[in-house]
């Protein structure tokens, strides 16, 4: 897997929280260092006013570099925002009506946990990835985690794009690189002194 094209590709997210004044900037570094597949705005906030004004901003950065932007959850302001599509969060319920709400040329994704049976029928409803995780420990949730075997049965039997999300360090991301088409980098980069350089030791990983 030394050649880029056989690696998988890198969808950054958002932290739930961020600073207009820099994070723009930072996500463009991120951006300028190496090919991105997709944002996801992945606010905590329901403020509608925050997140358009994040939108707006994010919404420069990433078109202008040709890289689609989702927005996590909210499919009602994907339109109105400009938006490439959407992440859903309750795996294989939202996909079939978001997807004729948004229609055929929208990006509508879903976060399925470590369920293949929510991963199978979001896939048949029409998603264009699903995610799995979180793959590494987390504190969050319930504590179960997406294991290498779900990505391994997932590469051999489905033809839907999959992504493998959550507390990743560079050990798990060398191990799922053969079995996944993106990784979900989030918090991992986001936490550093310098999340750039943090994505490119990440890349590395994925090449083995």
């Amino acid at each position: 897997m030394s050649d880029d094209t056989d690696l998988p590709q890198i969808y950054l997210i958002t932290p739930p929280e961020l600073d207009l004044s820099g994070y723009p900037d930072r996500l463009a570094a991120c951006l300028d260092v190496t090919d991105i597949a997709c944002v996801r705005l992945a606010l905590a906030t329901r403020d509608e006013d925050r997140l358009s004004r994040a939108a707006d901003a994010l919404r420069e950065v990433t078109h202008a570099r040709d890289v689609a932007l989702v927005i996590d959850s909210h499919v009602l302001m994907v339109e109105r925002l400009g938006l490439d599509g959407v992440h859903l969060t309750d795996g294989s319920r939202s996909v079939r009506k978001t997807r004729k709400d948004l229609g055929e040329d929208a990006i509508v994704g879903t976060f399925c946990g470590n369920s293949r049976h929510d991963g199978m029928t979001a896939g048949e409803l029409g998603a264009d990835y699903v995610s799995f995780g979180p793959v590494g420990d987390s504190p969050l949730g319930t504590g179960t985690r997406a294991e290498q075997e779900l990505f391994e049965w997932w590469s051999q039997m489905i033809e839907v794009p999959v992504v493998a999300e959550g507390a990743l360090d560079e050990d798990l991301i060398r191990a799922i690189a053969p079995h996944t088409d993106f990784f979900g980098i989030g918090d991992e980069i986001w936490s550093t002194d310098d999340p750039a350089a943090t994505l490119l030791r990440f890349k590395a990983a994925m090449a083995g």
